[in-house]
């Protein structure tokens, strides 16, 4: 069998190859939107509009929006691989462990970096941070502690539509086929009918880049076919087409307008890139820095943003752009690395076991006195349908 069309093993050599090159997108997807927010965004951080502060820079850091499409792509191709085998049960722990420590921190540092240094047009009120540490700022209209919060919700929202696949039977190649094709074709529904509740739970302006991802694991884990690349190419057609109302809007943030056609273009790169991770031709990319710079895309896209915009505030008029950006940037990238060392990684374990812990005890029906319930040991959690020391993806 050519090599590329091995299906994907999960402890071997290609699997974690093909992990290093996914690590290595979302570092590109997590600094093209730190250049977008320090560079492109018009702010009024800065002394002077971007384009003046930035005469050669803002120009391509203007495009930095697209890095969150990329996040959607590799976040289908990873979901559904971290899900193969696994109950609705795995899929939950795995999915808050991965999401809340980093940002549970990140709320909480942002709330008081921006209460020790406040910008007289920008305040936070403490029971609108204690609703950020929900998640649910967004569906319930209160204010989010930092702006790049708004992409968790469509994160969590695609997390709830695919347990439906993971219910039941578990995740199968034609469940997860006849998902994405049942998703694409109720989200386009919803773009036409015009319904606010269909949007929030249809996702029909997001959906086509978590379902590419899932196409592109599905290559990966099993082989390329026809079906497989129509429901790529369906989901970049459309794309291309949505992307000029996404880029309107980021326009208004701005300031500028900018050419179009770039937009296109690196959306066939995104595209392209992952198309060459699902064929396997990056299985040579393992270097081990590229697992520790895709730790650290995550607590870098929580935090920099408001964090980063004080700073150049406060900064900016005194320290030259050319000094203080990749000084920004580098301080973010440090934070990032130890946010994941000291908080999020022990923050993760400790939650992770005790949900595993209720888990098997909401499954197994686990009675008794107070003293004997924490005696869960592996056995039980297999019981349960669970696998004890599951991968952590």
């Amino acid at each position: 069998m050519h090599p590329t069309l091995l299906p994907v093993q999960h402890d071997g050599s290609r699997g974690r190859a093909r992990l290093a090159a996914l690590d290595g997108l979302r570092l590109c997807a997590a600094l093209m939107v730190v250049a977008y927010h320090y560079v492109a965004f018009d702010k009024g951080a800065w002394p002077g509009p971007p384009p003046e502060v930035f005469p050669t820079a803002c120009a391509p850091a203007s495009y930095g929006w697209l890095g969150v499409q990329l996040f959607f792509m590799i976040s289908g191709f990873v979901i559904c691989m971290s899900c193969w085998g696994r109950g609705p049960g795995e899929f939950a722990v795995s999915r808050i462990t991965r999401l809340f420590p980093a940002y549970w921190f990140s709320v909480l540092a942002v709330a008081l970096v921006v209460c020790l240094w406040p910008v007289a047009d920008e305040t936070l009120r403490s029971r609108d941070v204690a609703v950020n540490l929900t998640m649910l700022q967004s569906p319930l209209g209160v204010d989010a502690v930092d702006g790049v919060y708004w992409t968790l919700w469509v994160e969590l929202r695609f997390y709830l539509l695919f347990a439906l696949v993971v219910a039941g039977k578990g995740l199968t190649y034609a469940r997860a086929v006849g998902f994405c094709v049942v998703w694409g074709f109720a989200a386009a529904v919803a773009a036409a009918v015009d319904e606010p509740l269909l949007d929030q739970v249809l996702l029909p302006e997001d959906c086509w880049y978590f379902i590419a991802g899932i196409a592109f694991y599905l290559m990966h884990r099993h082989r390329p076919n026809l079906a497989l690349w129509l429901l790529v190419t369906g989901c970049f057609l459309v794309a291309q087409h949505d992307l000029v109302a996404a880029q309107a809007r980021a326009e208004g943030h701005m300031g500028h307008r900018v050419p179009h056609w770039p937009t296109a273009v690196l959306l066939a790169v995104f595209f392209a890139a992952m198309a060459a991770v699902a064929l396997g031709w990056t299985h040579r990319l393992t270097h081990r820095w590229l697992t520790t710079a895709g730790a650290l895309t995550y607590p870098l896209y929580l935090i920099h943003e408001r964090v980063g915009w004080l700073v150049i505030r406060r900064t900016g008029r005194d320290v030259p752009p050319a000094v203080l950006l990749p000084a920004l940037v580098a301080g973010m990238l440090v934070t990032a690395w130890l946010v994941h060392r000291l908080v999020e990684r022990p923050l993760a374990g400790m939650l992770r076991r005790g949900l595993q812990r209720s888990a098997a005890e909401i499954r197994t029906g686990l009675s008794g006195p107070p003293q004997d319930r924490h005696k869960i040991t592996p056995e039980t959690f297999q019981a349960g349908g669970w696998n004890y020391g599951r991968d952590r993806r």
